[in-house]
């Protein structure tokens, strides 16, 4: 299984890849909304593990976008904001989960 990491701390997306990676998921990593947002257009991921506070782009924008193209990929939003209505705005956008 092929994972995206769209997650602008490094260190804590090095960190999730590296538990991703142990369990045996391919993990790619992109840093900024608009990074994350190319890579989930043109690759071929089995989900998206998608960060709300990005650069250039914001996690909820980058899943309303893709949403109004027609990409369902699997949207795992993963944010330090746990508010319900943080939550109900990651998954009116579209995203699948909220962690």
């Amino acid at each position: 299984m092929r994972l995206l990491v769209v997650e602008d701390e490094a260190r804590l997306a090095a960190a999730l890849q590296r538990g991703l990676q142990a369990e045996g998921f391919a993990v790619d990593v992109a840093g900024t909304g608009p990074a994350g947002l190319d890579a989930a257009r043109h690759g071929e991921y089995d989900a998206m593990i998608l960060d709300v506070m990005l650069p250039g782009l914001s996690g909820y924008e980058l899943v309303r976008r893709l949403r109004a193209e027609q990409h369902w990929l699997p949207v795992l939003m993963l944010s330090a904001k746990d508010g319900e209505y943080d939550q109900a705005d990651g998954l009116d956008c579209g995203a699948d989960d909220y962690l």
